[in-house]
């Protein structure tokens, strides 16, 4: 058996309206009010739903499961080879550079951090207060310049020059941008950003957890020097994550985690102690027996979205897009949150308050009552989504955590998020839901739990 020949019949069997087939598609949930429903998961940009060729695609690998790079016998050949290949499938949906690295992490959040530890002495790192939170805090050892958040992508650009300009001292700078905003859905001038970033000498790092599921990424196209992403956004299961780029800081950098597949080679000192040779490649960042199959789901969605073609998952995207936001636009009380204004490009993430509601209060009604599922809270972008709310910077307020009771005022948004897997029927019954709980009220009684918003029993 060959790597090529594990994975497992690519057959894609869309729905009618053009959804490509996901894990969950057909579980049903029960509803306070009675009866049971279809389950609509609109949670993309927390978790997207693992597409079924994936699921296939490891269930096909799972019983060739062999130690990679530590064995001589069969499977473990087999497991290393497809370890590998999935590296350069990465490499490739990415558009690398020859020379550019892909370190296999557990998620975005682990790729920034890796970064973080990885940047040279007296490196100043600048970030915009509209980051998650992945993004926004790992660079605790830098000098960090957090940027005001810009009202259009123009004054994004404008803004981040005058920042770099301004830098004393002209030592090493790095600049950390998302693609697509978490929390907005819209896309950042990233080209335009990397174009000034490098005029001034710095460096850029793109967070495309909510872009690379919905657009493509290439690294040379956009002049990015890193990109991370997380698995668990892109259509695989939890728990594996990349981050792909420039190789020299990554290859000066003390290894992330020390340990076995880090170490090219271990000798005891004279004087008691040990002297530790560290790969230079990719597995200088790799210690530990790596999630192979997590790397593989990565790898086969990336196979499973470029060969589907993102002209057409933009263009059905773009068609979702526009059915919520016409719907929404029709209820008076809603309030879209938008940094960059109606018009802004942007992908299927959209956030929003309802007036005279809390924030968890709807979205407990939204599930209970109609089986959808959507994120309320401040989508661990804390910052952005006061500013947009037009709250005061220490108002309290957790992520996915409202303090407020149903009634009371929420300093929290609702968002509802889609992508490939998404049918249409899910985004017109929310559309049609958001409509009939302003209109008519809860048809349920809710009681606060926890921090959350629950049906009373």
């Amino acid at each position: 058996m060959s790597v090529s020949t594990v994975a497992a019949d690519q057959t894609v069997c869309r729905d009618s309206s053009g959804a490509l087939p996901v894990l969950g598609r057909d579980v049903t949930v029960p509803l306070v009010t009675g009866g049971e429903v279809t389950y609509a998961a609109l949670d993309y940009a927390a978790s997207a739903p693992a597409l079924q060729r994936v699921w296939d695609d490891v269930a096909a690998y799972a019983p060739y499961y062999g130690s990679v790079h530590r064995g001589a016998g069969y499977l473990s050949q087999l497991s290393t080879d497809l370890f590998e290949n999935a590296r350069r499938t990465v490499e490739e949906f990415l558009d690398c550079r020859a020379d550019d690295q892909v370190v296999f992490t557990r998620s975005t959040t682990d790729s920034l951090n890796l970064l973080a530890a990885a940047l040279p002495a007296d490196c100043h790192v600048f970030v915009f207060e509209t980051e998650h939170h992945a993004s926004l805090l790992p660079w605790r050892d830098a000098r960090v310049t957090y940027l005001n958040a810009p009202r259009t992508p123009g004054e994004a650009v404008d803004t981040l020059e005058r920042a770099l300009a301004a830098r004393d001292p002209y030592g090493p700078a790095l600049v950390c941008v998302t693609g697509a905003s978490n929390v907005t859905g819209e896309l950042w001038p990233v080209r335009e950003l990397a174009a000034a970033a490098h005029a001034h000498g710095a460096r850029i790092v793109l967070d495309a957890a909510q872009l690379a599921p919905h657009h493509p990424v290439s690294v040379q196209d956009l002049d990015v020097d890193w990109v991370a992403f997380s698995g668990h956004k892109l259509y695989a299961p939890f728990g594996s994550g990349v981050l792909a780029g420039r190789a020299d800081w990554l290859r000066e950098a003390e290894p992330y985690l020390a340990g076995g597949g880090a170490s090219r080679r271990v000798t005891r000192r004279e004087d008691g102690g040990v002297d530790v040779e560290w790969h230079d490649s990719a597995a200088r960042h790799e210690a530990g027996s790596p999630n192979v199959i997590g790397a593989y789901s990565i790898a086969s969605a990336c196979k499973a979205l470029t060969e589907e073609g993102f002209d057409r998952i933009v263009a059905r995207e773009q068609h979702l897009i526009r059915t919520v936001r016409a719907g929404l636009a029709e209820v008076p009380e809603v309030r879209v949150l938008s940094l960059f204004g109606d018009d802004a490009p942007r992908v299927g993430v959209i956030s929003f308050v309802v007036e005279g509601w809390n924030s968890s209060h709807f979205a407990a009604a939204l599930s209970a009552e109609y089986g959808i599922g959507v994120r309320d809270g401040l989508f661990c972008a804390h910052p952005l989504v006061r500013t947009l709310l037009g709250s005061a910077p220490e108002a309290q307020g957790e992520c996915g955590a409202p303090e407020a009771a149903p009634g009371e005022k929420s300093l929290n948004a609702i968002r509802v998020s889609f992508g490939a897997g998404t049918p249409d029927e899910h985004v017109e019954r929310f559309v049609r839901a958001v409509r009939e709980l302003v209109r008519d009220g809860a048809r349920w009684q809710y009681r606060t739990e926890g921090g959350r918003c629950v049906p009373a029993v």
